[in-house]
């Protein structure tokens, strides 16, 4: 009866048959610039989380980790990966921000500096042990062993050379209230990470405001950047990114405000259609959905103030 059981939970879920990994590959996209791509789905079992992109920089003098990953266990396969790539020491490892699948991973770097943005440390904090939680709760025994860790530096806005690049790091706050975005002057790359979404559907648990992520978009094309690394979704050249994220992010705002204006209720709104030329960005029913849920009482409280 009992080898029946464990039969049964291993036909339920196949990979627990088998160790599990989450088969990172490094992509290069530029001179001495790796790319590590997530997929564009929701965090569950089968995924492992590792629904994030993450990058790293070979600078001649060390090399720099933007982000970590979801999860102990991702941290260590990318740090295995990097080991592999190249020769050189790791250096610096950067949060770009507070989001869970974005730094669970510090805990296998805790040897070198972890760096992040004041505000974004504070965050991690606060927070980062209920983060944690609610991956285990997700994603389950991919996440065992994983602990929050703090990053132990704040890095402060400004352009710093290390090696042979010469990199920008700036603060905004559009996403989840403390955003790093990096350009690599040497190269052009923009490491945009969750301030932009590339055909996946943006999340704003945390974000200020629509709007006001739809002003640092535009701060952002003005950088003279040919290569964008988004938080979700593909390496994108030029402004194709930055085009479909201001598209949605306008649209979301006047859905938003016309609903509300209109005194529908949230489960209404929710129903309310996506324009077709968003249905090729995954998960954009859902995050929509989410999206209502979030923000929506802020906008009936817009409108029954702005009422006579």
């Amino acid at each position: 009866m009992k080898y029946l059981t464990m039969l049964a939970l291993l036909l339920a879920h196949p990979l627990l048959a088998a160790p599990l990994s989450y088969n990172l590959n490094a992509q290069q996209v530029a001179d001495d610039t790796w790319f590590v791509e997530g997929k564009t789905e929701d965090f569950s079992f089968e995924n492992g989380g590792n629904i994030v992109n993450t990058a790293f920089i070979s600078t001649g003098d060390g090399v720099v980790v933007l982000d970590t990953g979801v999860s102990r266990r991702y941290g260590e396969e990318l740090r295995q990966l990097i080991e592999q790539t190249t020769s050189e020491p790791i250096r610096l490892v950067i949060n770009t921000h507070q989001h869970p699948d974005h730094f669970l991973g510090n805990q296998a770097f805790s040897d070198v500096t972890i760096a992040a943005l004041g505000t974004t440390r504070e965050q991690i904090r606060r927070h980062g042990d209920s983060f944690a939680e609610n991956m285990y709760r997700l994603v389950g025994d991919w996440m065992r062993g994983t602990e929050s860790v703090v990053p132990n530096q704040t890095l402060e806005p400004g352009i710093f050379e290390m090696g042979q690049h010469r990199l920008e790091v700036m603060s905004l706050t559009g996403h989840s209230g403390a955003d790093l975005v990096m350009l690599d002057h040497t190269t052009g790359v923009l490491f945009a990470f969750d301030m932009v979404f590339y055909q996946r559907a943006l999340t704003t648990p945390h974000t200020p405001g629509l709007e006001q992520w739809g002003r640092e978009i535009e701060q952002l094309r003005e950088l003279p950047f040919r290569l964008l690394l988004p938080g979700h979704g593909p390496v994108v050249e030029g402004h194709l990114a930055l085009d479909q994220m201001q598209a949605y992010l306008q649209w979301l705002d006047t859905t938003l405000t016309e609903a509300a204006n209109s005194g529908l209720s949230m489960t209404e709104t929710m129903q309310l259609p996506i324009p077709e030329r968003f249905s090729s960005i995954a998960l954009h029913q859902i995050e929509f959905e989410r999206s209502v849920f979030h923000l929506y009482p802020h906008y009936e409280e817009a409108a029954f103030d702005g009422k006579p």
